[in-house]
């Protein structure tokens, strides 16, 4: 087992990493200070890995919630049911929420665990790729407003982080390579030898390989820690972490939630991300390209879809990175190294958004 320390004082957590740990009673027990705990999965996950957890608390008065699964249900609406079933139970603020699902799930665990009763703790287990390397990971918790993605949340952080990669086994294609394209978005921000050992490596992961996803879950899990240590509420160079989601935020919203995986929306967005930074002269055209080609690799989308053309800026602008000055964009000034810009000339803009299918192709 791989451990990872977020480091943020009093509030810093362990993330776990490592195969068969949903089973560890006193892994979870010692993060445990209550007698009740709330395990909330949903309707996809629950066959397959909740009678492990529930074995592993057996010594606690465990309550479920089980959720519809899938983005489009990232809404108040849902989150209710968690408060429903906390309320019904008699949760008191000694109680643990535990997340057992992807991001949806986590964020909805750790937005309900913030407001119940003021504040209660959480767990998160992470069950998808995506949720691995990114969202259980710095206390970001929130659900979706019809108008704007994760518009409605809190910072709130787990007492521990447990991923189980043995989760992994069961996670269709299309989620892992959605998970991909944060591990992707790592390398590409802060540091390019772990994007040169993602490029190295792909055939492995996709193909499985536990040691391998091991290291790289380890490697992004510390890239994110190091950056929420020192920012941990999004005021500075955490914002960095937004690398491709401006534009990808736009595409699931325009969309509709759960049309596209979240994933793959990042991966179009850190093309486009790459493809105006390249036009403001920042970022060199083989470096843009190369990113382009490992995200096609990873089997994700590298073009926005078409019919969305008219509408990415309107979206853009209802962003949460959104500020009074104006639209906030995270470029590369190289691979492995990121900036923010508030000051992107506006027809430079407009050319990446019209690009389509021709992101970073010579113009």
């Amino acid at each position: 087992m791989e451990v990872v320390n977020l480091e943020l004082g009093g509030r810093g957590y362990p993330i776990y990493i490592g195969a068969g740990l949903l089973q560890q009673s006193e892994l979870l027990a010692r993060h445990i200070k209550g007698k009740q705990v709330l395990v909330v999965t949903n309707e996809t996950i629950a066959p397959l890995y909740l009678g492990q957890v529930q074995s592993a608390l057996v010594d606690f008065k465990v309550d479920v919630v089980t959720l519809p699964d899938g983005e489009a249900h990232k809404n108040l609406h849902t989150l209710n049911l968690i408060f429903d079933a906390l309320l019904e139970n008699q949760h008191t603020r000694q109680s643990t929420i535990i997340a057992l699902g992807g991001g949806v799930v986590g964020d909805m665990a750790g937005f309900a665990a913030a407001c119940y009763q003021r504040g209660i703790d959480f767990i998160q287990m992470p069950t998808t790729l995506l949720s691995q390397v990114d969202s259980s990971v710095g206390g970001k918790t929130a659900v979706n407003h019809p108008l704007g993605k994760n518009m409605i949340g809190a910072f709130y952080q787990p007492k521990a982080v447990v991923i189980d990669v043995d989760t992994l086994q069961t996670l269709p294609d299309r989620e892992l390579s959605a998970g991909l394209a944060e591990v992707i978005k790592h390398g590409a921000l802060a540091d390019l030898g772990y994007f040169d050992w993602v490029e190295a490596n792909l055939a492995l992961i996709l193909a499985g390989d536990t040691a391998g996803q091991i290291t790289m879950i380890k490697r992004s899990c510390e890239i994110k820690a190091m950056i929420v240590a020192e920012d941990e509420r999004e005021s500075g160079v955490r914002a960095l972490l937004n690398l491709g989601h401006t534009f990808g935020h736009a595409i699931e919203n325009g969309l509709g939630y759960g049309k596209w995986l979240h994933g793959e929306a990042v991966g179009v967005g850190l093309v486009m991300a790459a493809d105006l930074s390249c036009r403001l002269g920042m970022l060199g055209s083989a470096e843009g390209s190369r990113l382009k080609q490992l995200v096609a690799a990873a089997g994700l989308p590298v073009a926005p879809p078409p019919e969305l053309e008219d509408d990415m800026l309107k979206l853009m602008a209802r962003d949460k990175k959104a500020t009074d000055d104006g639209l906030r964009f995270v470029l590369l000034e190289s691979l492995g190294k990121a900036c923010l810009r508030h000051d992107v000339d506006e027809s430079q803009l407009a050319s990446t958004l019209k690009a389509g299918s021709g992101l970073l192709e010579p113009v």
